[in-house]
């Protein structure tokens, strides 16, 4: 009994596992998308937006870039808050 217990508890996280993965996916697949549509790129591909970025001036590349950086920046070690909990210790 112990046994399928457990194997159901290891099934459920691994479905609700699976749900969150599915989630962040097209959470960022929704960003690019708008990312196209903002920018009017009508090639959706790596090569459209490598074309754009081409034309577009540094002013626009900064913000593009920081809006990439904001979106698939690591959540696990930012380097925010390492510098908050340094300045609280």
């Amino acid at each position: 009994m112990k046994n399928s217990v457990l194997k159901g508890a290891l099934g459920a996280l691994a479905v609700a596992g699976a749900a969150l993965i599915a989630k962040k996916a097209i959470q960022r697949k929704r960003f690019v998308k708008g990312i196209f549509e903002e920018y009017g790129i009508r090639e959706k591909s790596p090569f459209g937006l490598a074309d754009k970025i081409r034309e577009m001036d540094e002013e626009q590349y900064r913000e593009l870039k920081g809006k990439f950086r904001k979106e698939f920046a690591s959540k696990c070690c930012a380097r925010e808050g390492r510098k908050e909990r340094t300045a609280e210790a």
